[in-house]
């Protein structure tokens, strides 16, 4: 189900969920495998819909922050000092269903970029795990216009590396 919080940046709430994303933006979709089985599926959505993944990967979510629903606000930032890009997002849709688990946020006003991200554990019939990172953005700050082509190639590496943080933190959990 798909909520509309207030404020998003762009227009197009939702459109993680499905396909063709919208035009216009930078897209990426990463599929990082996490392992095999119910207790690697079970760790794995526990750690998304909770933002431990999210601060296992070095991403500050503030304590208390509460789980991943939709209309959830989160201020998350990276980096270090001067260099600490920050911004709001807003939950605009989870999934919590048998073999699927995840969810997306979208940007709000002030964010470095302008779009959508989610983050979506599966199961498959084989009983392999694995977690899809999609997203559609553009930039929406004068740093990251500034940065051009860097930007999408971050948001890359960074979806790669979630898939490795989660890995190792289910591999902690899971057994």
């Amino acid at each position: 189900m798909t909520h509309v919080p207030p404020g998003l940046t762009y227009p197009e709430a939702g459109a993680t969920a499905r396909r063709p994303l919208p035009a216009g933006y930078h897209h990426l979709y990463e599929v990082g495998y996490l392992g095999r089985g119910r207790p690697v599926f079970d760790a794995a959505a526990e750690a998304v819909l909770s933002w431990r993944m999210h601060r296992a990967a070095g991403i500050r979510v503030p304590a208390g922050t509460l789980p991943a629903a939709p209309g959830v606000t989160v201020d998350v930032s990276l980096g270090l000092g001067p260099l600490r890009a920050s911004g709001t997002c807003a939950v605009v849709w989870t999934v919590r269903e048998e073999r699927r688990a995840g969810f997306a946020y979208g940007t709000l006003p002030g964010h470095p970029e302008c779009g959508e991200e989610s983050f979506v554990v599966t199961l498959d019939g084989a009983e392999d795990v694995r977690l899809a990172v999609t997203a559609f953005s553009r930039p929406a700050r004068w740093y990251t216009r500034a940065a051009g082509p860097l930007v999408p190639a971050f948001q890359r590496r960074y979806a790669r590396y979630c898939a490795r943080v989660l890995r190792a933190e289910v591999a902690r959990r899971a057994l």
